[in-house]
This record gives C-alpha cells, structure tokens and sequence, in this order.
C-alpha cells in the first residue's frame, strides 16, 4: 500500500512537467516585455568660448517598457550675462511603429529669460539607414503659430574608445515672434563636430567646433538686440548616461 502513493507523487509532477512543455514548445518561452527601464542621457554639456562665451546643455530621460515610454528633453544656453536662451523642454509620449522608429506625441514649452509659450509636439525619431540618428517634430502653437525642428547626429568610430561625432539642428516658424527674437522661415540652425574619449562608455569628455546662424527675421532681430546672428566658437565639454 505504501508503493502507490510514492509512485503518485512521482508520476503527477513528471506528467504536469510534460504537459507545460508541450504547450510552450511552438512559442518558445515567455517573452517578459513589460518590464519598466529608465534611462538619462545628458549628450551636451559644454562651455562655449569665442567672441561671446556661453554655456550649453542638452539631454533627456526615459522611463517605460519597451512599447510605451514617457520621455523628458531639455536644452538651453546661458549666456555669459546670466540670461538662459533657447530653453525648448519637451514632455512626450513614445511607441515604436517600425523596428528603427518611435513616433512621440506630448507638449513643449518654452522656459528661459524670454516670455514663455506653450506647444503641442508630434513627430518620430530614431535610425535612418547608415545609423544616422535623426529626428523630425512639428509643434502647433496659440494664435495660429505652427514650428518644426529636424536634428540629425552619427557617431564616427576611429578607435573604440576616440569618436567623431557631426551634429546638426535647424529651426522653423511660421510666424515671427518678436519678444523671442525669432523671425518667420528658417530661423537657426546650431551644429557642431564634437570628438569625444569615452573613459569608459557612460563617461565622455570632449573637444568640439559649434556653429551657429541665424536667419532672415531672427538675424534682424538679434542683430536690433545687439547680439551678432552667426558664431564660430570651441567647446570643450562632457557627454555622460546612466
């Protein structure tokens, strides 16, 4: 009488093992895809020295699974009078619609010295062929004011460690704004080649060469301001993530 009740007990669990792997056999194992990850990136952090001297600072963080994020982007520049120009923060909501690409939709305001205005944002981001990272975003204002912004950026590997990057970014309104200094059209564009030493991958100082132009209606209201509307200036600065 004892042998059928060690021979249950050995039997079920084989029969119940069985079972499960039968059922999972076609699909594989589970796919554990709605684990919550974060990730903060500040890309520019760097002082900018030539006829005038400033500070920039660009960078963003993430929070979600892989199909749904919530991403905060924040850039500015201080100027060496203490004024905070070109402060663009962006709340947006992020899912993938291809492999390469995420489409985001949210808000932005803009938050510096100057009068302060709020957008909605919608646009995408990610890999183009070639792995140029690039991003588009339309922006719809108050009092029928509509802006876009097209950011492009690759890294050019010349060792493991010592890598060239060119960046560029360009501006578009379609009214102008006088208290913000910006014209209707293309209004600026802000680029730079930046090589950086990654001490290890999540720390990297860096040299660089910005540009930046203004154009039309912002070059006129920046040069009515006293500001010059181009620079060619050198950088030094520090690329970090976590």
């Amino acid at each position: 009488m004892r042998v059928l009740p060690f021979a249950a007990a050995m039997l079920f669990p084989v029969a119940a093992g069985a079972q499960t792997e039968s059922i999972a056999a076609p699909y594989g194992a589970p796919v554990h895809d709605d684990h919550i990850y974060y990730h903060l990136l500040l890309d520019q952090f760097e002082g900018r020295f030539g006829a005038e001297n400033s500070f920039r600072w660009s960078g963003e963080a993430w929070a979600g699974t892989d199909m749904n994020r919530l991403r905060l982007k924040s850039e500015g520049e201080a100027a060496s009078d203490g004024r905070i120009e070109e402060g663009r923060h962006e709340l947006l909501y992020s899912r993938p619609i291809s492999r390469y690409f995420d489409l985001q939709g949210g808000v932005r305001l803009d938050a510096d010295s100057g009068p302060g205005r709020g957008w909605f944002a919608f646009g995408v981001e990610g890999l183009a062929p070639l792995f140029f990272h690039v991003s588009a975003t339309a922006y719809i204002g108050d009092r029928g004011r509509y802006a876009a912004r097209l950011e492009g950026s690759y890294d050019l590997l010349l060792t493991q460690r010592l890598i060239l990057q060119p960046q560029w970014e360009a501006n578009f309104y379609s009214r102008p704004d006088a208290a913000r200094l910006t014209g209707a059209g293309l209004s600026d564009v802000d680029a730079g080649l930046r090589l950086r030493y990654e001490i290890d991958r999540k720390f990297a100082p860096y040299l660089a060469l910005t540009y930046e132009n203004r154009f039309g209606g912002t070059a006129a209201l920046r040069r009515g301001a006293g500001e010059t509307s181009s620079a060619l200036r050198v950088a030094i600065g520090l690329r970090a993530w976590l």
